[in-house]
């Protein structure tokens, strides 16, 4: 069960709710986000049933929830969720394209791509200051040195940052440089450890579906930010990995209308890891918004014949900007905006 307590609750009032609970003898999991706090009865719910607390002070609801993912659930939260990311909005009927290099390079790199994201219409700019590699003799990226070089370039055009959150005890620095969007990816989305440190802050996480995840290891990895009372969290398809060898990764857009259902979280797709080939990143895009994606997280580089990283996948700027149109027109066929 969920107990949902109202924006101004007080201690003594989850107290009240936590007592109750425990009298029944169920164990409580308080989680307080930024709106509202939950509180997930643990054991046997058979023993409960709503009117044990909706007349209790701060109570905003309760439920009955069958998912093992409780919080994230849509059982529990009806309506969707909007993500507020330094005043852009995801997961509402306006979707968002989040474009930038695989990698920080240099500050020139930087500042021309955070001219060219703006000037394609895009809200947001990502970019990689710790990359993870599968050769250990790859560019890693510049660490905090990347981060700075990101941050002077995106404030020039009021953009937020996405960057990459690879070990917990870089948590620190992404705080400093007061990164917008952490960004957990495919090979950590079962790292709870790293889940449970990024439930602790208050800032939006895009999570990446592992190459191998099913639907409910990722909705359940996402519980794991959430409980720790986190609730800004953003799903993020990048395909999977499967027999096909001519691509590099399968984008699974069945998920979309999946994960519209089993949650109330945005949703949003990356073409560019799902092709691996700049050629496939428009159609893929497109058929993410058609399916109903909140948004698209898209690499672009200035010269991507010269990019450091992932060099194949990444749109020209030009690319980009023809792409930001028909991705207009798919949207307002919908009924949404872009």
């Amino acid at each position: 069960m969920i107990i949902v307590m109202g924006r101004d609750v007080t201690d003594e009032q989850i107290g009240t709710v936590v007592k109750r609970l425990e009298t029944a003898g169920l164990k409580a999991n308080i989680s307080r986000g930024i709106e509202r706090t939950v509180i997930g009865a643990i054991g046997d719910e058979r023993k409960l049933n709503e009117e044990m607390f909706t007349p209790l002070p701060g109570v905003e609801s309760a439920m009955h929830v069958t998912k093992q993912y409780k919080i994230v659930s849509r059982e529990s939260h009806r309506e969707n969720t909007i993500v507020d990311i330094g005043g852009v909005q995801l997961g509402g009927n306006q979707i968002q394209v989040i474009a930038g290099p695989c990698s920080v390079e240099t500050q020139e790199q930087m500042d021309l791509s955070a001219k060219y994201v703006a000037e394609a219409g895009c809200r947001l700019m990502r970019g990689g200051a710790f990359k993870p590699r599968t050769s250990p003799y790859a560019f890693q990226g510049h660490g905090a040195e990347g981060l700075d070089m990101f941050r002077k370039a995106a404030s020039q055009y009021k953009l937020p940052i996405v960057t990459e959150l690879m070990d917990a005890r870089q948590l620190d620095t992404f705080m400093e440089y007061d990164v917008d969007v952490i960004q957990i990816g495919t090979r950590n989305m079962q790292n709870f450890d790293l889940l449970k440190e990024v439930g602790r802050i208050n800032k939006p996480v895009i999570l990446k579906r592992g190459m191998s995840a099913t639907i409910s290891e990722w909705l359940m990895a996402a519980e794991y930010i959430a409980a720790g009372g986190n609730h800004n969290i953003i799903f993020c398809e990048r395909g999977i990995r499967t027999f096909e060898t001519y691509y590099r990764n399968v984008l699974d857009v069945t998920a979309i209308p999946v994960l519209k259902k089993e949650t109330h979280l945005p949703v949003i797709v990356d073409p560019s890891h799902a092709g691996g080939k700049a050629w496939m990143v428009a159609a893929l895009s497109q058929a993410a918004i058609a399916a109903g994606a909140d948004g698209l997280l898209v690499e672009m580089h200035p010269s991507p014949c010269d990019a450091w990283c992932d060099a194949d996948q990444a749109l020209t700027p030009d690319e980009l900007k023809k792409l930001m149109g028909t991705l207009g027109a798919i949207a307002g066929a919908i009924g949404r905006t872009l």
